[in-house]
């Protein structure tokens, strides 16, 4: 690694390491590139080998499975970087989702990819938000002066001084400059709906999750991603975010938008290997295939069609464009969510497996498109209700230690080159014990 950081890094390592509201006076000279490198020492922690203790034993594969993991898990020691894994949001199922502090989890959690999820500020500059409007859950700006620019500001009773619209409260990336941007802390998504104070509505973390490691969230500009990603040796997949905003917005249509994300690769001279761009909309992806050849070509269209009414994703007849129509639009990657791949197994045998590829996931690889999906991770424990992103295999996968049964169907049978996880170490755990792209 160039041990050399450029500016633009170093002044957000340093907002990470004590300016901004944490200036705690410690000196930032030198430890910028121990931070990058001590992120790159990975380090897989404790929830794999949970996951694989609590695995199900019903079938003569996943015994199989389950021994080969901890075999693995008691002998392996020279854990590497996994492409299979790509970091949703950093590692969000403990840290503040798209900061700093997130992005470096994922890294030494194994990410051999990282995403931004990519948005724009009132002054028309990228920064990395899941939503464009998500603000208000995402980071402390409902108890700052910013609240006032709000799309829909906090309001409060004249004479309580109680809060009376937590549930209405919206702040969009778009009604704050970048600059403004920066003056936030990222949080753990959530917010209570119900709350009747600032300091409770902030207090609304999923039970799921922890607010352990949410006393700091350094927010980062989509350029701000790039040249951390490069000094961690990671590749990138931005997600151009459909806006919440009419377009164009102050002159800046849906085009300059889609181009802008890609010109920001360019210009930090990070090849078109090293990036999956990305959208929920066609349009977009086709913008790139048509005017950006190279980056088009791990170009990936995120399926999000379930949505859709006359959508069913068991069903080809329903399939707008179908396979072989995305295939010959130039399409090269799809991705929907892990459920549209896996289908149940509940007459299996000892010898099968309780979770098989979906009839989407076979059609997909048979007009030649790789597939990526989400997200492993990003659901309560499964026992406790937690299963849209399992909600096809829920009446064969009870437990948490059955997303390793998932996650093996997906990278061993429906062939997925890559899995978004809110927490990147399972995923480059399983990887690096059986490699199962060879």
């Amino acid at each position: 690694m160039n041990k050399t950081l450029s500016p633009a890094l170093g002044c957000v390592m340093a907002l990470a390491l004590g300016s901004l509201a944490h200036a705690d006076a410690r000196p930032t000279t030198d430890l910028d590139d121990s931070l990058v490198d001590a992120a790159r020492n990975l380090s897989f922690g404790p929830r794999p080998l949970f996951l694989v203790n609590d695995m199900s034993e019903e079938t003569a594969r996943e015994r199989e499975l389950k021994s080969e993991l901890l075999t693995c898990a008691a002998s392996q020691r020279d854990w590497q970087p996994s492409e299979l894994t790509i970091a949703h949001r950093g590692a969000p199922l403990k840290f503040p989702e798209h900061t700093l502090e997130s992005y470096l989890a994922g890294a030494q959690g194994g990410a051999g990819i990282i995403e931004c999820d990519v948005t724009f500020t009132a002054d028309n500059e990228l920064v990395c938000r899941h939503s464009q409007c998500d603000l208000h859950t995402t980071t402390n700006i409902v108890a700052t002066d910013l609240a006032e620019k709000c799309s829909v500001p906090p309001a409060f009773d004249p004479d309580s001084g109680e809060l009376v619209n937590a549930a209405e409260i919206q702040c969009c990336t778009s009604d704050i400059t970048l600059a403004e941007f920066r003056t936030l802390e990222g949080k753990m998504e959530g917010a209570d709906e119900e709350a009747r104070s600032i300091e409770a509505y902030l207090a609304g973390t999923p039970a799921w999750r922890t607010d352990l490691y949410d006393t700091r969230g350094t927010l980062m500009s989509h350029a701000d991603t790039i040249e951390l990603f490069k000094a961690l040796g990671v590749k990138m997949t931005p997600e151009l975010k459909a806006p919440s905003v009419e377009m164009p917005f102050d002159g800046f249509s849906q085009q300059d938008y889609a181009q802008k994300m890609i010109d920001e690769y360019k210009a930090a001279g990070v090849p078109a290997g090293d990036v999956y761009a990305q959208s929920f909309q066609l349009d977009d992806v086709l913008y790139w295939i048509e005017n950006e050849p190279e980056f088009s070509e791990q170009a990936v269209y995120l399926d999000g069609r379930y949505d859709d009414d006359a959508f069913d994703h068991t069903d080809p007849a329903t399939w707008s464009p179908s396979m072989q129509e995305l295939a010959d639009q130039g399409v090269k990657i799809l991705a929907p969510p892990m459920w549209m791949l896996l289908a149940a197994n509940p007459e299996f045998g000892d010898g099968d497996s309780r979770v098989v590829p979906s009839t989407y996931a076979e059609h997909a690889r048979q007009a030649g498109l790789e597939l990526i999906t989400w997200t492993l991770e990003r659901s309560g424990p499964l026992a406790e209700g937690g299963q849209w992103y399992h909600s096809t295999t829920e009446e064969v996968i009870r437990r948490e230690g059955d997303k390793l049964v998932s996650l093996d169907v997906l990278a061993r049978d429906a062939g997925v080159i890559g899995i978004f996880s809110d927490w990147p170490a399972t995923v480059a755990f399983y990887d690096n014990c059986l490699n199962p792209r060879g």
